[in-house]
């Protein structure tokens, strides 16, 4: 069996290009849990999606207008929301921003 990874630092992981605008980097995980970084250029969208794993997200930089489950708010900076499993959710970015999502369990689509 793999060592468990403890620590993850900021020159770690590989950064994704989703789309124009839009970065994914997966910062470190157990099978239980997952923290991912995802970048945002002003106007970048995270269309509206659903899976089944619980997300926590933090905004680390920006305002992004989020959706969840139909309702709609701006959270900026320093901020956070929680997305319940299965929920349709979604975010613009009002500005340059980044957000620390975590998913439990991991988002074994993103390794």
């Amino acid at each position: 069996m793999t060592e468990q990874k403890l620590f993850a630092q900021a020159d770690e992981g590989e950064t994704v290009v989703l789309a124009p605008g839009n970065t994914r980097r997966v910062l470190i995980h157990t099978p239980e849990l997952m923290q991912v970084e995802f970048g945002f250029d002003k106007g970048a969208v995270g269309a509206l999606h659903s899976h089944p794993h619980v997300q926590v997200s933090y905004v680390a930089e920006g305002s992004f207008e989020v959706t969840i489950d139909g309702k709609t708010a701006v959270v900026g900076t320093g901020g956070s929301f929680i997305v319940p499993s299965g929920l349709v959710h979604g975010v613009l970015a009002l500005e340059k921003g980044r957000l620390v999502d975590v998913f439990t369990p991991l988002r074994a689509d993103f390794l």
